[in-house]
């Protein structure tokens, strides 16, 4: 079957879920993977990827999310992916190029929605479903911000054929068509063996936005080594050590480490779980991750940080509850691996026989979608 896979640009753990199933897609199926920003960096040296437009947040000099740079940033876009444009126009092109008969889709909304006009049947396979297709969840005081979100993103993606979301915490689906399965571990991450080393892992997805003079100053005044990923910098600096993005790296690095400090990411959290490596989430301004970091405190595997106030005091008591925070792993990990990929190709065999490819168009060279990324 010949599949368009759009991924989100925004950040990494959209592409590291996807490089966990792919390859096992690839083996029976034409895969074409649709994504830009952060994710097109990630998957294209890797696999048939083409560059698509993608929105983001954009940040203020207090390293906040700025409304007004975000509008302003995101207008054209948006514009594109709500009314039609150059973008949409080259994915549809791309589509019936390629004689598209399925997208699965992990957050991308380009993607949903060409696939909507075309009439071509879609999965959604994210996290970011647990908040539009399961029923609510959501702490008193993040209510209103949660029933907002998971109103809009069925606004903008629609309510797909088939729904599979992957999660480190469980919810109960609002739809008959949902299923929930466990974290998407990599290979590279089953094969890393876990070891209890002498230092901090910090991780920031858009580090020369958040990693700020107090977070520096906070990090330089703990008595251990600190591995920082996601920022700029490289190299030994005092007790930290700055290195440059790495699949590989960055895991080896996970396994090995005493704990983690980072934004909270879906995916991260699900990897660190499996290591039994306990986090101190500081989430971004959006409310998918302040809910990750709500669960990670109500599951009792770290604590719920604030970036724009963080200090070595916050680091030295989240350190401190250290073993309790191990102890309570074992009973929150899990692989969803396995599962997710066979219920993919299962729904897609739901699609084989009941679904006629989208019109190719005369061959012609194709060209990758000129976009704006993140």
């Amino acid at each position: 079957m010949r599949i368009a896979y759009g991924v989100m640009g925004y950040g990494r753990g959209h592409a590291m879920r996807t490089m966990s199933v792919l390859p096992s897609l690839m083996a029976q199926h034409e895969v074409t993977v649709f994504a830009g920003g952060d994710a097109f960096d990630v998957l294209a040296p890797r696999f048939p990827t083409v560059r698509i437009p993608t929105i983001g947040y954009q940040y203020n000099t207090a390293g906040r999310h700025s409304l007004r740079h975000t509008l302003v940033r995101n207008f054209g876009p948006m514009r594109d992916l709500l009314f039609g444009g150059e973008g949409t126009a080259a994915i549809e092109r791309e589509f019936r190029e390629r004689g598209i008969q399925l997208v699965i889709s992990d957050s991308e909304a380009w993607t949903h929605r060409v696939s909507q006009k075309l009439g071509i049947p879609r999965i959604s396979f994210d996290h970011v479903g647990i908040i539009a297709y399961c029923k609510p969840h959501f702490p008193p005081d993040l209510w209103a911000l949660g029933m907002r979100d998971a109103w809009g993103y069925r606004t903008l993606m629609g309510v797909p054929e088939r729904i599979l979301i992957s999660s480190f915490y469980p919810a109960e689906p609002a739809y008959p068509q949902v299923r929930i399965v466990g974290p998407m571990l990599r290979d590279e991450v089953l094969n890393a063996r876990a070891s209890n080393g002498d230092y901090l892992l910090a991780y920031f997805n858009k580090g020369e936005h958040q990693y700020l003079p107090h977070v520096d100053r906070a990090l330089r005044l703990l008595d251990c080594k600190v591995v920082v990923y996601g920022t700029r910098l490289r190299g030994v600096d005092d007790n930290l050590d700055f290195r440059a993005p790495s699949v590989d790296g960055f895991v080896r690095d996970l396994a090995g480490c005493h704990a983690v400090l980072s934004t909270a990411g879906n995916q991260l959290i699900g990897e660190a779980i499996h290591f039994g490596k306990p986090l101190l989430a500081m989430p971004e301004d959006a409310f998918e991750q302040r809910l990750n970091a709500s669960m990670i405190e109500r599951m009792g595997v770290g604590m719920h940080g604030d970036l724009k106030r963080l200090t070595p005091s916050d680091i030295d008591r989240f350190l401190g509850s250290h073993d309790w925070y191990v102890s309570n792993m074992r009973e929150h990990a899990g692989n969803g691996r396995a599962e997710a990929t066979e219920i993919l190709h299962r729904y897609i065999g739901d699609f084989v026989q009941t679904r006629k490819p989208a019109r190719r168009a005369s061959p012609v060279r194709r060209a990758s979608v000129r976009a704006r990324s993140a």
